[in-house]
This record gives C-alpha cells, structure tokens and sequence, in this order.
C-alpha cells in the first residue's frame, strides 16, 4: 500500500512540474534583454561571489570552533 501512495505522490509531483513549465518556450522580453547585455553574468558573478564568502565564513568560524574545544578539552 505504502509503495502505491508514493507511486501516486511521484505521478502528482511530475505532473505539476509538467503544468508550471517554467523554462518553455519562448523568452519572454525582460530574459531578452537580460541575455543581450549579459547581464546575467553579472548576477552569476555576485551569487558567486556572496556563496564564497559564506564558505569561507564557515570554513574560518569552524576552525576557531574546534580549536576552542581543543582547548576546553585540555
């Protein structure tokens, strides 16, 4: 029964993914002029930019994390 209600929930699932389509087609304008003056680069480049520096922020955090539980340990 359970792998019938997961086969039924994956069947509903796909077929809203079908119904919103939201890369068909056609472009519409503002995609239009986005492309042409690349500025899609731009918005790629900072979403980039902004995920590095959590990353990095992590990264840094988790060190002085564990190095204080080192010392705590000690």
């Amino acid at each position: 029964m359970k792998k019938i209600k997961y086969f039924f929930t994956l069947l509903l699932l796909l077929g809203f993914s079908i119904l919103t389509d939201a890369q068909g087609g056609n472009p519409e304008p503002v995609g239009k002029f986005m492309y042409s003056n690349q500025r899609s680069y731009v918005v790629i480049a900072v979403i980039l930019t902004i995920l590095t520096g959590l990353i990095l922020y992590m990264v840094r955090l988790e060190r002085k994390i564990s190095k204080f539980e080192k010392n705590a340990n000690s």
